[in-house]
């Protein structure tokens, strides 16, 4: 009777141990794989820069640099929290490549993912024309970055680009990437990295950290005055915080890759 009894319980626990186990994970399909990411990086990248030039045209001069601070901050926050699971929520062509050289993803995905977050970037920065009031538009060229007039002001700026986008790319590295600094609350540091470095550095360069960004607005109210700066600074200033984290501050597997 013993053994009959222990028979029965071993049936009843391997029938209930395998009703309890999750089902096989599904492999994504192409779809999700190639596709979804780039329209998740196309549509995430177009409201981020509608909201933000938005947030520039129609700033009011009272506020300063404060509202298109907590704009951009914010928008970013919200949007990688939203996304992070479709395309990674880069929106950002120095993110894409920092993110590349840091092993966060496949070479055959940078490209599609460069592209998509131009064009959003056009298609946000003409979603902001059609919501603003013209003259306010062309006051501030699109929201296109406008701050340099002069040849003396770019140095200073082109080091506020690397400087700044530098420290945002670290900020997003350790905190989605590497092992052990991977933190929950990325998109709120990003978020708050974005508010942080355009408070301190609107004035010197406008704060870009963001070829994407810079480069829909300037198609849009076909305003190129030093545009050069806002593609050079920021993509110098993610490589740095790339080679900083594989080399120094990542995890050490990572380190090893490049030996």
């Amino acid at each position: 009777m013993a053994d009959k009894k222990m028979e029965m319980c071993e049936v009843e626990t391997s029938l209930m141990t395998s009703e309890s186990k999750p089902a096989p994970a599904r492999t994504p399909n192409k779809f999700e794989k190639i596709y979804q990411p780039c329209l998740g990086e196309l549509v995430g990248t177009a409201f981020f820069v509608f909201i933000g030039c938005v947030s520039v045209i129609e700033n009011e001069e009272s506020m300063g640099r404060l509202q298109p601070a907590l704009v951009h901050g914010f928008a970013v926050a919200v949007l990688v929290t939203c996304m992070a699971e479709i395309s990674g929520s880069h929106f950002n062509p120095t993110f894409t490549l920092a993110i590349y050289l840091c092993g966060g993803m496949e070479l055959n995905m940078v490209a599609p993912y460069l592209a998509c977050q131009l064009v959003g970037g056009m298609l946000g920065a003409a979603m902001a024309k059609v919501m603003t009031f013209n003259d306010n538009f062309a006051k501030v060229h699109g929201a296109a970055f406008a701050v340099l007039q002069s040849d003396d002001q770019v140095g200073r700026a082109l080091f506020g680009e690397v400087a700044m986008t530098c420290l945002i790319t670290m900020v997003l590295l350790l905190g989605a990437l590497n092992t052990k600094t991977r933190n929950p609350m990325v998109p709120f540091l990003v978020g708050c990295t974005v508010i942080m470095n355009i408070l301190a550095g609107g004035d010197i360069s406008g704060t870009c950290m963001n070829p994407a960004r810079a480069f829909g607005p300037a198609v849009v109210s076909n305003y190129w005055t030093y545009h050069w700066v806002y593609w050079v600074g920021p993509i110098a200033g993610g490589l740095i915080a790339a080679v900083l984290i594989r080399l120094l501050l990542g995890d050490e597997k990572i380190r090893l890759i490049l030996k």
